[in-house]
């Protein structure tokens, strides 16, 4: 019975709430979670962790005068429902519902948009900075997870937050890290002794005082100092923060609303940049949570009774790589696997107990693990770095001047490529064939199936240069093709042969393409249909083929138009001087909504009836 979650409609509401009411809203909020989340699907693990804090940020600070800045976004939920948007919590995730990350469109309690990791420091800083030139007063926060404080970035902006002593709170989100409770209490203390006032008063009374005694006070006074100094580094967590420049409070329960709100009320006394330091448990609440937090980081709808996943179990592109990737390493002794704190969404856990020397996770540092990769390379092995499409543009220079540049054999996995559905904007990946396409050295494919894309990773894997093979979310839609011809470089495939025009499909779009002739057939029209593998290098000879014989060539990508496959496909038509028409379907220059995979296949007019309509009007 949901008493107290009802009443609450924006943050104003919570600070009306006594300690006992904000636990019971604790508990409510969670159950509200679970029920929600076990229908729409989303992260649940990380949401069920902050509970807590989320309610005391908004009992302490005061939204939208103040500031939070929340890093990657997977945890706003909470944040989401107190803001006045429970009542719609159920459209979470699907089209035109509300977004599984922050929006300032959405909500005017949403200060940044967020959806990849160790930004919130980095926004943070640039808001107070903002705050400072314009002479106003209010506090920021960035709420950042210990796994984001892996990103380089968030090392950066520590570093430049603590240059010029800016006012700004870094609550760092800590729920894999144990500490004893006898450190952890004396740090608190610590921490508190050096933030309370009177503390600080008597330390500038004694430095005067030392200063003061004749011919020896200076020294005693820097005696003091490095004995205090000596002190800290033997006592004090937080060191590292504290030598960025950064005022360091905690470890703290980040479970205790009460312990919570008095430090971060004491965080607001503090003059220049202070790191908050909680400890959570993610996925508290939920007993299956607690036990697989990995499984339930992002998750399908379920069954809340057992935790089971309610989707159809099939086989996933993810699990053929993870696969492939240990039958070669059975026999090629110098294939090493690289990801970038995706080892389980990338399809490579059982990898890392089968060859745990030659595994590296980096952390969420995808420009690391691509010179990494380089590295390897350069030294005679085979790297294979796993990653969403959607990181793997946080990571382009390193893809240019490390790795092409030098021409070294490294294979990039590109998972999550295409629209990705419900994450949205964000996620979506649909930008690396664009990105890629233009570099020189490096070779792209897509494959039709999952069975094809077997037969590209033993291709991969021999291949001795850059190559990347980018591959969807999920599993197939249709059954196997029939037939599968042998990879060749830079060769595609002819699927279906006729008469009045061309489709040239890649990656998963070749499904939706052939679901479109099929239908065709139907009506008599029979239309080529050609599985485009390669992306780059393109089939010439093929494309030279069929500049000649039809006057309409329709490509097909999962991609933006600007600078993709079929970009490609017009670069080279136009450049033989052929007088054949290029229909290029893909998507706009929009970023792409959240919503089901159906649906915005449908808006974009990639869905086999789009394609069906769009070849209709050109034969």
């Amino acid at each position: 019975m949901m008493t107290i979650l009802k009443n609450i409609n924006n943050p104003k509401d919570i600070k009306k709430l006594n300690m006992s009411q904000l636990y019971q809203l604790a508990d409510e909020l969670r159950t509200f979670l679970i029920d929600n989340v076990s229908k729409t699907g989303g992260h649940l693990a990380s949401n069920l962790g902050v509970v807590e804090l989320t309610l005391a940020l908004h009992r302490v600070y005061s939204m939208p005068e103040d500031r939070i800045v929340w890093d990657v976004g997977h945890q706003t939920y909470v944040h989401k429902i107190i803001t006045g948007r429970k009542d719609s919590f159920d459209t979470l995730r699907k089209y035109n519902g509300l977004s599984g990350f922050p929006k300032p469109n959405e909500s005017i309690y949403d200060t940044f948009a967020a959806g990849h990791s160790s930004t919130s420091i980095s926004a943070a800083l640039g808001i107070a900075r903002a705050r400072d030139i314009k002479k106003e007063k209010y506090n920021v926060v960035a709420v950042i997870g210990d796994g984001a404080l892996t990103g380089g970035m968030a090392f950066e902006a520590l570093n430049d937050a603590g240059t010029l002593n800016t006012n700004i709170t870094v609550i760092l989100n800590d729920n894999e890290m144990s500490i004893s409770e006898n450190v952890g209490s004396l740090s608190g203390y610590l921490s508190k002794l050096r933030t309370d006032p009177k503390y600080i008063t008597l330390k500038d009374d004694v430095e005067t005082l030392l200063k003061r005694v004749p011919a020896f006070g200076n020294n005693l006074f820097k005696t003091a100092e490095r004995v205090k100094e000596s002190l800290k580094y033997l006592l004090l967590q937080g060191m590292l923060f504290e030598e960025l420049g950064f005022t360091y409070l905690g470890p703290i329960d980040g479970h205790n609303i009460e312990k919570i709100s008095e430090v971060l009320e004491r965080a607001k006394t503090v003059k220049g940049p202070v790191l908050v330091h909680v400890i959570t448990k993610k996925g508290k609440g939920y007993r299956f949570a607690e036990e697989n937090p990995n499984v339930f980081h992002g998750v399908g709808p379920f069954e809340i009774e057992t935790g089971q996943n309610l989707s159809k179990s099939k086989i996933t592109y993810s699990k053929a790589f993870g696969e492939e990737m240990i039958k070669e390493a059975e026999g090629n002794p110098e294939l090493v696997a690289i990801t970038a704190a995706m080892p389980d969404g990338t399809g490579l856990s059982e990898f890392s107990k089968k060859f745990p020397n030659r595994f590296f996770d980096v952390g969420i540092a995808e420009q690391h693990a691509v010179t990494l990769a380089a590295g390897l390379a350069s030294n005679g092995l085979k790297p294979v770095f796993a990653v969403y499409s959607t990181f793997l543009q946080r990571a382009y220079d390193q893809v240019v001047h490390d790795v092409c540049l030098q021409n070294l054999p490294v294979v990039f996995a590109i998972d999550r490529a295409g629209i990705v559905g419900e994450d949205g904007e964000t996620h979506q990946g649909i930008l690396d064939i664009s990105f890629l396409r233009s570099i020189p050295n490096i070779t792209l494919l897509a494959p039709k199936d999952i069975n094809e894309f077997r037969n590209m990773l033993r291709w991969c894997f021999e291949y001795n240069g850059p190559v990347a093979v980018r591959y969807p979310r999920g599993g197939d839609s249709l059954d196997n093709f029939e037939k599968y011809e042998e990879i060749r470089l830079g060769k595609w495939e002819v699927i279906e042969e006729g008469k009045r025009l061309a489709v040239l499909a890649t990656g998963k779009m070749v499904q939706n393409a052939l679901a479109a002739v099929e239908k065709l057939k139907s009506k008599n029209i029979n239309v080529t249909l050609v599985n485009c593998r390669f992306i780059k290098p393109m089939d010439k000879s093929l494309l030279n083929k069929l500049s000649n014989e039809y006057d309409v060539i329709i490509t097909v990508e999962d991609n933006y138009t600007a600078g993709g496959f079929g970009s490609g496909v017009l670069e080279y038509i136009s450049g033989i001087n052929s007088k054949s028409k290029v229909v290029i379907l893909g998507y706009p220059d929009e970023f792409i909504p959240h919503g089901s995979l159906d649906i915005l296949y449908k808006k974009y007019g990639l869905d086999p009836e789009g394609i069906y309509s769009t070849i209709l009007k050109n034969i």
